[in-house]
């Protein structure tokens, strides 16, 4: 099992790191709802290694049969690589690429805000917009975010996949 979760693991870090990058070069002027879309269809391409590498363990690795929680277990460890890939590119991101990313997406929140409300319920989105930057923009937690939003995601992709590729010994 160690075998596979390393190859196809590596493969969904590698996928995950490459694609933010691509889809850095590629999405800059694109608006960050884009941009958004763009991070979550990285985030599914790099999990697609989940179902691959369930199929693999079942198929060649484990005669061709595989439990629901054994194939969950694979599952979620070949998440974990991809998270780790969007984590990692995340914090070289809002640390070196772009230092200033984070002033960037307050001004961009807080001018939708102002296309959404008015008067004092404009001011108090405002406040809290702002106090959550404030109080969740370190880089670090930012890629905690990441690893977390994209380990939730392959566990979904995880679930699913254990279940369809369960397969017992005849």
């Amino acid at each position: 099992m160690k075998k596979v979760v390393l190859k196809f693991g590596m493969l969904g870090f590698i996928t995950a790191f490459g694609l933010f990058c691509l889809a850095l070069l590629l999405g800059e002027g694109l608006s960050y709802n884009a941009q958004q879309l763009l991070g979550y269809g990285t985030m599914v391409a790099s999990l697609s290694f989940v179902y691959i590498g369930i199929k693999h363990y079942r198929d060649n690795e484990n005669s061709g049969s595989i439990s629901f929680g054994k194939g969950l277990k694979v599952g979620v460890l070949i998440s974990m690589f991809a998270s780790f890939g969007i984590a990692l590119f995340d914090v070289i991101y809002t640390t070196l690429i772009n230092p200033d990313f984070v002033t960037e997406y307050l001004n961009t929140g807080l001018a939708q805000l102002e296309t959404e409300y008015s008067g004092t319920e404009l001011a108090s989105k405002k406040a809290e917009l702002i106090q959550q930057m404030e109080d969740y923009s370190h880089p670090l937690f930012m890629a905690a975010m990441m690893f977390l939003t994209t380990l939730i995601i392959g566990f979904i992709i995880s679930l699913i996949s254990a279940f369809i590729l369960k397969k017992k010994r005849k």
